[in-house]
């Protein structure tokens, strides 16, 4: 193009991003276009880029200066990418001036660019939810409003599974990405969660959890609620495996987990072992008594009186440990910390959920101007069963449903707050649950304390689809399309690769991430899982097989045990309150015994040669798959070993000096000072 003598060329760098658009006047003086220009000017960008609404792109525009003012020539050089990618192809032609500037306003641009294309994250998880509890998954009396529009908004994935059945291993899992059994949070015992708050097993410092990846990203993180991984390793103030240690900048709620015992009149989850511990050596203490009494009183045998004084003493002391465990169980493991510091000891109950949820709702509020991670880990609905006045007595399934709908009520007040600041469209949210509803929960009384598992067999501690088939919802509005269903098979060790890549951090390069970037996916880019096999762990053994191959619809499901329910033909393990992993609480099965998920979703019909021709081609596939599997474990120390689980004295928090009292109630203290 020729210029006449009064004109000249001059090129503006317009930058379009998610919520505005930018230009940089670099060949005008300083020069910029009016307002509205450059609005519509950002929109013919858009357009006729066919960009969609959450891209940024980069565009040269061409200039004449001239007596009538500006007047678009041409569009030059489409660039798209990261700014940093623009920097080597487009400033090459400016002058060296004009360069050093642009180059400065790529590179501040491009920090907010890079901070604006960062998702916040809002990591929601209830504690024993069913999958079948949620409306939106086809409940019709529970009342879940807020969690049904959260589905409504994002994408229910309807195949989602707990890599553990289990609270313990499930959360470990879920923060690192990785099958628990390679952490060490797997047990061998018959017991596979922390019980004590004095242990000293945990999760391992040297794991990597995505709230570690996001603070070192610049991420305020945050978890509320319950934790259940561990906390300290060699005294009462290391906090070796307390949440502060893995990544996150504040941490209020309960470093274990809710229990019978921490709620007076509820009964106690310790009655089997007390049982066998206690009442059995009792009843066989009594039993040599008297008959050694009645043979001296006969004359048939000579009773020292010393023998009969050191049963005695064995009696009274076994009935003082006992009285002992029940006195002080509740305030030694039973208490709520900020930080380091523990606020109230022994918790209490009484609008626990709105004082949780109101600290999460503050601290979104705190973080509103800078990228964050919420992990908000509800108590709910684990027993202790608990609510508010508000909620008591309110739901047509009595103690549980009045918890589900007040936890409901929590998730409503954070969409509210995003929605009040304006954070919706740049938050992914996340509802979950850790594992199935426990079907064995029934407290003293009789009431049916459990969940819903829906069609699904099983439940809590066991690898049946109820035990792990759980809630998995995810919204993003803009990124990812509302109203969605998923049926392909993912893991809550998904939620890790996702987070971490969508924060802009690489992964570990120095160990294997189980999970799978779930984004492709919800995104429609793929159609497919990207797990074509799963492994499901009872604690530490290796329970079953699922394949899903990528040329069938069918999902295979093999299982190498399974656990003997009781009562016979109960749906679980009502004597021992969990199902067990070994030993004479499981049936072996050889060959294994297989399901087409696809097909009997409720796990009713196993199939056998006779009525699957390939058999034995599947099964053979899916035990290479394990033996390859196994083949990537490495021996670690397991943290959850009797020695690691065991109550230790000089692990003991305790937030007073005076002996085992352990009495605090910082908390009251706290809103009385704010008032």
């Amino acid at each position: 193009m020729e210029l006449a003598p009064q004109e000249e060329m001059a090129r503006d760098l317009v930058c379009i991003f998610p919520n505005r658009a930018y230009v940089f006047a670099l060949g005008r003086n300083g020069r910029s276009l009016p307002s509205l220009e450059e609005e519509v000017l950002a929109l013919e960008i858009r357009a006729s880029l066919s960009l969609p609404s959450d891209a940024s792109a980069c565009v040269w525009n061409t200039y004449c200066v001239g007596r009538t003012g500006w007047g678009k020539v041409a569009q030059k050089e489409r660039v798209r990418g990261t700014l940093a990618s623009f920097t080597s192809v487009c400033v090459l032609g400016l002058c060296r001036k004009m360069r050093i500037r642009a180059l400065l306003l790529l590179f501040l641009f491009e920090a907010h660019s890079h901070a604006a294309s960062r998702p916040n994250f809002v990591l929601l998880m209830a504690d024993d939810l069913g999958i079948g509890d949620p409306g939106c998954y086809g409940n019709e009396t529970l009342r879940t409003p807020n969690i049904d529009r959260l589905a409504e908004g994002g994408v229910k994935l309807t195949h989602h599974l707990a890599a553990s059945p289990l609270c313990t291993p499930s959360r470990a899992a879920f923060m690192t990405g990785r099958y628990p059994i390679r952490s060490g949070m797997a047990s061998e015992s018959l017991v596979g969660v922390f019980i004590f708050s004095a242990s000293s097993g945990g999760l391992p410092t040297s794991e990597i959890t995505f709230a570690k990846l996001l603070k070192n990203q610049g991420y305020s993180t945050a978890l509320i609620g319950k934790w259940h991984l561990g906390t300290n390793c060699h005294n009462k103030t290391d906090f070796c495996h307390h949440p502060l240690s893995h990544g996150f900048d504040y941490f209020h709620g309960i470093p274990m987990t809710n229990l019978r015992d921490c709620k007076p009149g509820e009964g106690s989850v310790f009655s089997g072992g007390i049982r066998v511990l206690v009442f059995i050596p009792l009843q066989i203490i009594a039993i040599t008594l008297l008959t050694l009494a009645v043979l001296k009183f006969l004359g048939l045998a000579h009773v020292p009186p010393g023998i009969f004084v050191c049963l005695l003493c064995l009696a009274a002391m076994i009935l003082g440990l006992l009285v002992c465990f029940l006195h002080y169980f509740r305030p030694l493991n039973c208490f709520l910390m900020r930080n380091h510091e523990i606020t109230q000891q022994p918790i209490s109950y009484d609008n626990l959920m709105q004082r949780l949820t109101a600290d999460a709702v503050q601290f979104i509020q705190r973080n509103a101007e800078t990228p964050f991670l919420l992990v908000l880990s509800y108590l709910h609905v684990h027993t202790a069963l608990f609510a508010s006045k508000d909620f008591s007595g309110k739901s047509k399934h009595g103690a549980y449903g009045d918890a589900v709908e007040e936890m409901d009520w929590g998730v409503g007040q954070i969409l509210n707050v995003l929605d009040e600041l304006k954070l919706a469209n740049n938050t992914l949210v996340y509802f979950t649950s850790d594992q199935g509803a426990h079907v064995e929960e029934v407290s003293t009384k009789g009431e049916v304390h459990g969940g819903s598992n829906g069609i699904y067999k099983g439940g809590k501690a066991n690898n049946w689809e109820g035990g792990i088939r759980i809630p998995g919802i995810l919204r993003w509005p803009g990124v990812i399309k509302a109203g969605l269903e998923i049926d392909e098979p993912t893991s809550n060790m998904d939620i890790f690769p996702t987070v971490v890549n969508l924060a802009g951090s690489p992964l570990p390069k120095d160990r294997i991430i189980d999970g799978r970037d779930l984004m492709p996916l919800l995104q429609g880019k793929t159609q497919l899982s990207d797990h074509e096999f799963l492994f499901h762990y009872c604690n530490f053994y290796l329970n079953a097989v699922r394949w899903s191959p990528r040329n069938s619809t069918s999902v295979w499901k093999a299982f190498f045990f399974t656990p003997k329910f009781s009562p016979e033909g109960a749906n679980g393990c009502f004597s021992t309150h969990v199902c067990l992993c070994h030993g004479q609480f499981v049936n072996q099965h050889h060959p294994p015994l297989l399901f087409d998920i696809s097909r009997d979703p409720r796990e009713r019909n196993p199939l056998s040669p006779t009525t699957e021709p390939r058999f034995q081609e599947i099964v053979d596939v899916m035990r290479r798959a394990a033996d390859r599997h196994a083949e990537t474990l490495q021996e670690v120390p397991n943290q959850l070993s009797l020695g690691n689980i065991l109550w230790k004295p000089w692990l003991q928090m305790c937030c007073s000096s005076s002996g085992l009292s352990c009495q605090c109630d910082r908390e009251e203290q706290a809103r009385r000072a704010s008032r």
